[in-house]
């Protein structure tokens, strides 16, 4: 006589990977009683994974313009570029290491809804991925009626968590400003400063933007900038404000609010605190191209994306709640407008650099969702094929050539134009300021266009080409000059500012470049989701930047 018993299964859990979900394997013990003999066997028997739905911590990552094509110009770079500084990184992005481990997905991103545009902005778009719903064009924070509505950073501190807001552009600019303030424009930066340090919102921001936290006599009143410069603040960053009041937000920041401060590089490496408030430029901060060439004399006074980015970790990952985290590299979106692929690149680079550093932060973790992505596409940029300087006739040793030459009717674009764009020495505007500061071209010349252009780039222009650079049928309420486009003129619509798109047609030729706009786009743009699997998979679609808010605040919990 046989008998069998099954006894008590017991379950263990095993994390197999940072980006796996929690694996159980079940052990079964069977005893087999044989007449006076007992057998036990171990059956090993794998039952379904419990998906990780839930995390403790959101990076969020904007790349402001980064494009579909933005993302092939860097890439290209880091994998074909013949001096590629990927080289010693195996030519391989940060962006890719997170595609690669996690999964990618495109974003529609004009303003949602039946009431929407078909093209958003910056204000518009960051609002849909901090709330999830739908949001107007050039709001701060609102919904498409003007009503308040809580964002993702808002509801991640109501839970306790710590919260954190990083930008190479400006703190109250568009896409930083919109986590964690509501206006009716982007343009009240003045109320955004003053609501982003009152609201208690917000622990960790860094940034440049200073002109809005000072008071508006800050040029003239030396007593002002004597507390100033005590608090530690270098003279290029108190040099101008931009209020209409006599508030001083920095030492409201301080005294009021319990916020350390940091105005430089060093600064910011030695300061202590869970509440951190760092202003390293008056407007925006460093471009690419500056910060390349200050990284190669180590010359560099501001901190950089990177760096910001591993101080803002530092300060937020001491809560045990854990934190949410905004990180924008926002000059792409910059370069972009001025149609300067070379400033494009070394912003992108920059930006893939803090990138790394997330990377290098949360690999080993499964605990935290991050999520790469852009508010939208900027410039309409594209490498493009030419009739200008098509290639010579060669001989190729293949067995199918037979007696004929080697020649493409089209110049195709050779890969050294990387390391070209890579290596520009200045932006299109370091361009505009030589020939005027004040950028008023009404007697430019030719000549004066032609030297600047050969400073700043690798590219040398005709005298007839620079000449067409200056080329103008109307003027600004100034009596500033403005440019004029042969084609789409009426998407170049920042006045004085947009001469850098009439530079970028006299070398588009030497890039194999082409831009359709000064403006934006309606692109899809690309979404990177690194994490556990059970989140992350659902990122892997084509979907719209308020169903990523949505995904981003069930993961975190602060919907429930």
């Amino acid at each position: 006589m046989k008998m069998k018993f099954v006894a008590l299964a017991v379950s263990a859990a095993l994390l197999t990977g940072c980006n796996d979900d929690t694996q159980t394997v079940e052990v079964i013990k069977e005893v087999e009683v044989t007449k006076e003999v007992e057998v036990v066997k171990e059956v090993v028997k794998e039952v379904p994974p419990t998906p990780v739905t839930s995390v403790k911590n959101v990076i969020l990552m904007i790349g402001d313009g980064m494009g579909p094509q933005q993302v092939g110009l860097l890439e290209e770079y880091a994998q074909r570029a013949p001096n590629s500084v990927y080289k010693n990184k195996n030519n391989q992005t940060a962006l890719s290491k997170f595609a690669n481990a996690g999964h990618l997905g495109l974003s529609l991103n004009a303003p949602h809804g039946p009431t929407g545009s078909l093209v958003t902005d910056s204000a518009c778009s960051a609002t849909q991925l901090a709330t999830g719903i739908s949001a107007g064009s050039e709001m701060i924070g609102l919904d498409t009626q003007g009503n308040k509505v809580a964002t993702i950073l808002e509801k991640a501190k109501a839970m306790g968590k710590a919260t954190g807001l990083v930008s190479d552009t400006r703190i109250t600019h568009a896409t930083p400003a919109a986590f964690a303030s509501h206006q009716p424009h982007r343009s009240y930066e003045d109320k955004i400063a003053a609501e982003l340090i009152s609201s208690g919102n917000v622990d960790v921001m860094l940034s440049g933007g200073a002109r809005v936290f000072l008071p508006q006599d800050v040029a003239s009143n030396e007593e002002t900038q004597k507390q100033l410069a005590a608090l530690g603040m270098p003279s290029g960053v108190y040099k101008k404000s931009k209020r209409s009041d006599n508030e001083n937000l920095v030492v409201q920041a301080k005294d009021q609010h319990g916020y350390a401060l940091a105005f430089d590089k060093t600064q910011l490496m030695d300061v202590d605190g869970d509440k951190l408030l760092g202003l390293f430029a008056n407007s925006g901060m460093d471009d690419g191209i500056a910060y390349r060439k200050c990284q190669q004399d180590n010359s560099c006074t501001q901190p950089s994306l990177k760096e910001m980015t591993v101080k803002a970790l530092d300060v937020l990952s001491k809560d045990e709640d854990g934190f949410f985290l905004m990180i924008e590299g926002g000059q792409i979106d910059w370069a972009g407008h001025a149609n300067d692929a070379g400033w494009m690149l070394n912003e992108l680079l920059k930006f893939d650099e803090a990138v790394e550093a997330v990377h290098e932060w949360v690999k080993d973790r499964n605990d935290t969702l991050v999520v790469v992505t852009a508010d939208h596409e900027t410039g309409s940029f594209g490498f493009s094929y030419s009739n200008h300087n098509t290639p010579k006739a060669v001989a190729l040793p293949g067995d199918g050539m037979g007696d004929a030459l080697y020649k493409p009717k089209f110049n195709f674009g050779a890969l050294s134009l990387l390391d070209t764009l890579y290596n520009q020495e200045g932006t299109f505007y370091d361009i505009m300021g030589d020939v005027d500061g004040s950028y008023n071209f009404a007697n430019s010349s030719a000549e004066q266009w032609q030297t600047a252009i050969t400073k700043h780039t690798p590219y040398t222009v005709t005298l007839e080409q620079a000449a067409t650079i200056h080329e103008s049928h109307e003027t600004n309420d100034d009596g500033h000059p403005l440019p004029h486009f042969e084609d789409f003129s009426d998407f170049y619509v920042y006045g004085t500012e947009d001469f850098t798109g009439k530079i970028a047609r006299v070398v588009a030729t030497q890039q194999n470049v082409v831009w359709g706009t000064g403006t934006h786009t309606a692109a899809p743009v690309p979404v990177y989701a690194f994490g556990p699997e059970g989140i992350t998979k659902q990122f892997s679609t084509l979907q719209h930047h308020v169903d990523i808010a949505n995904k981003m605040m069930a993961a975190l919990g602060v919907n429930e």
